[in-house]
């Protein structure tokens, strides 16, 4: 099977779960007064609309590389969408909870970052088995950036994992921690794509 309608839905799922981010930020009364209170909205929205985003970025990259897919990448593919589209939850958890601090900002915290290791748990293995022995993969497709990838893909769960944990000692840390990430993210996928070659 081709892969134009894999890459046509789960660009529709990914533009949906990064609209819903939105729609948990708004505002009453005076509008300087809640710009300022509900700045959490305005964070939380920004960081997890970015990580979306590279995911989106990541995803047409490793899509391009893939010459075919089969019937286990397709459910593979959509077990990784549902995690993506469940982000808007724990984000508006997050929001609603960070200034608050304590077990109420810790579980947020905690449930937003279950969620993103899942998420990139499902993308390492979407990869890994695309990757393993060329399986799916174009014979066009570059060894550089294959490798690449890899390479970005690699220290991506446990970093997750330890951004989650830190958590319990704190949840701003925590959070700061998955900004930096998304923002590593954001530079890597920068150099993939000055050293992609067209496959």
């Amino acid at each position: 099977m081709g892969t134009a309608r894999l890459e046509t839905f789960s660009a529709g799922v990914l533009a949906i779960a990064a609209t819903l981010l939105i729609l948990d930020v708004h505002a009453e009364g005076s509008p300087l007064g809640q710009v300022v209170h509900i700045w959490p909205r305005y964070a939380a929205y920004a960081l997890s609309f970015t990580v979306i985003g590279i995911i989106w970025v990541n995803h047409n990259a490793v899509i391009g590389l893939l010459g075919h897919v089969d019937r286990r990448f397709l459910f593979m593919n959509l077990f990784f969408l549902l995690v993506v589209a469940f982000i808007p939850f724990p984000t508006q958890l997050v929001a609603d909870h960070i200034r608050a601090g304590g077990h109420d900002a810790r579980d947020a915290v905690l449930a937003y970052g279950i969620t993103l290791t899942l998420m990139a748990v499902a993308y390492n293995v979407m990869w890994f088995y695309a990757i393993r022995e060329g399986r799916l993969l174009k014979p066009s497709a570059d060894p550089k950036t294959v490798a690449g990838i890899t390479r970005s893909f690699r220290p991506g769960i446990p970093i997750y994992v330890a951004s989650t944990l830190v958590a319990f000692a704190s949840s701003a840390a925590s959070i700061a921690m998955f900004g930096a990430l998304a923002l590593f993210y954001v530079l890597e996928s920068s150099m993939f794509a000055r050293d992609e070659r067209p496959v």
